[in-house]
């Protein structure tokens, strides 16, 4: 099935005691739901027979809504729990050039010709208002507003067209990153690993169909909100400036191995060039304000102890797409 004429669907993961919840179509407006357990018990489950399940929850939300329960976002878990995989990557030119400014690098020779990507950890994904942990502020807590797609099963060798058809859905998250443990960890040449924490997401996972016009070119195009605090800190646009696509990111993926229902493959912290659409992520803000001539005693402050940081996503008629992420920053004690 051509996941770019896929039914229009929203679906969330409702905690229900187990480790991968139960799956509940979710109306447009995100306020009904309805758990579906003779169609899908988990949404990994429909991901497995997508092609097959997803008419079936299509024609269920066309039934209507008469026996649809509340839809409570906080009692849903991440739209995916537990991933298979979850690979994350930097498609932002200017997101790019701010961070390879703050390591003190050039940006790599081949950036727009092949996407640059990591593997991060799948096996714990967290609700949307998770507390954001930490054993230490002095690791520079970073914030980073991201949109994501989970695929269906894709195979090796898929082309950047054919790689469109396995997005099943699109969903918003937090990829938060400890800026202070990220350069020991670069240079010593292996990637992330103790820098990238648990990842948050958004309530609702949203098939490409169900964004009509703000999903074109394998994009999202919409302006993602961040509040830091409760202040505006940056609304940038999802599919403004970037080097490449989701279709291209895919195939990038599978140009040696495949991947398995339920890969979550992420575009990166969104960022634009104008600077009056504000940053994703506290380190590019810092950056930008260090390029101005601001002093370093004056910059934006990484995430302390009670920082709330939220983000969402509203469509053209000022409706949550995805739900929102929000969620307040926990120092533990030793």
């Amino acid at each position: 099935m051509n996941a770019t004429l896929a039914p229009q669907l929203r679906l969330a993961t409702r905690e229900n005691g187990r480790r991968d919840g139960e799956l509940v179509l979710v109306s447009p407006d995100l306020s009904r739901c309805i758990a579906v357990p003779a169609i899908a018990r988990t949404l990994q489950e429909a991901l497995d027979n997508w092609s097959a399940i997803a008419p079936q929850l299509m024609q269920l939300a066309e039934n209507g809504w008469d026996c649809s329960d509340l839809f409570n976002a906080s009692s849903c878990l991440a739209p995916l729990p537990r991933a298979y995989q979850w690979v994350d990557g930097s498609v932002y030119r200017h997101h790019a050039k701010l961070m390879y400014q703050w390591r003190n690098e050039p940006i790599p020779p081949q950036y727009e010709e092949k996407p640059l990507v990591y593997q991060g950890g799948s096996d714990v994904m967290l609700k949307a208002t998770a507390p954001i942990e930490a054993t230490d502020d002095e690791l520079d807590i970073d914030f980073e507003a991201e949109i994501a797609v989970i695929t269906t099963d894709v195979p090796l060798g898929v082309t950047p067209e054919q790689a469109l058809e396995c997005i099943a859905l699109v969903v918003l998250l937090n990829d938060v990153s400890l800026r202070g443990l990220i350069p020991d960890e670069v240079a010593r040449g292996f990637g992330f690993y103790q820098s990238k924490p648990a990842t948050s997401f958004a309530p609702v996972a949203v098939t490409p169909a169900a964004l009509g016009a703000n999903w074109r070119d394998a994009m999202l195009h919409l302006p993602v909100r961040v509040s830091l605090n409760g202040k505006w800190f940056g609304a940038p646009d999802a599919g403004d400036d970037t080097a490449f696509n989701f279709g291209q990111l895919i195939a990038h993926l599978a140009c040696t191995r495949a991947l398995a229902a339920g890969s979550i493959v992420g575009a990166g912290t969104i960022s634009n060039a104008d600077p009056a659409s504000g940053s994703a992520c506290i380190t590019e803000a810092r950056v930008r304000q260090a390029l101005s001539g601001v002093d370093e005693s004056q910059r934006q402050p990484y995430l302390a102890q009670g920082d709330q940081v939220r983000i969402e996503v509203f469509d053209t008629g000022g409706h949550s797409v995805f739900g929102a992420i929000d969620q307040k920053v926990v120092i533990l004690q030793p």
